[in-house]
């Protein structure tokens, strides 16, 4: 999320249900004394100027250049954003099977798929 903001762009997390919203929200204000993100949760007056929104839902109310769909969230249609980040636990068969649903339905010529698998020492590997 910082390196979209940092870019200049808005970002829209959805979650698939409240509790997990919930546990990010109360994450983001305090996750590092140093800096701090910005963000708001769908539903108020201000979402539309939200850097970072948080939302259940398949809205983009802030006009988001980037959709995070975390632990489960699904959306019908990936057009109109810059990028879709589909976040899941790969030792979840329920969120694998999801994830590797979203890849076939997203993949076509209009979008450019990769895939990034977390390694043992915490960085990111492309797999495809």
């Amino acid at each position: 999320m910082e390196k979209s903001v940092a870019r200049g762009w808005k970002v829209v997390l959805q979650f698939a249900d409240e509790p997990a919203r919930d546990r990010i929200d109360a994450h983001l204000w305090t996750w590092r004394e140093q800096s701090f993100l910005p963000h708001g949760i769908e539903g108020g007056d201000a979402d539309a100027r939200q850097p970072i929104l948080l939302t259940t839902g398949e809205g983009n109310a802030n006009g988001a250049n980037i959709r995070f769909l975390c632990a489960g969230a699904d959306i019908a249609d990936a057009d109109g954003y810059e990028r879709v980040v589909v976040m899941f636990d790969g030792h979840d068969n329920e969120q694998l099977d999801r994830a590797r649903g979203q890849w076939r339905r997203f993949l076509g010529p209009a979008n450019q798929l990769t895939y990034w698998q977390q390694n043992g020492a915490g960085g990111w590997e492309r797999k495809a």
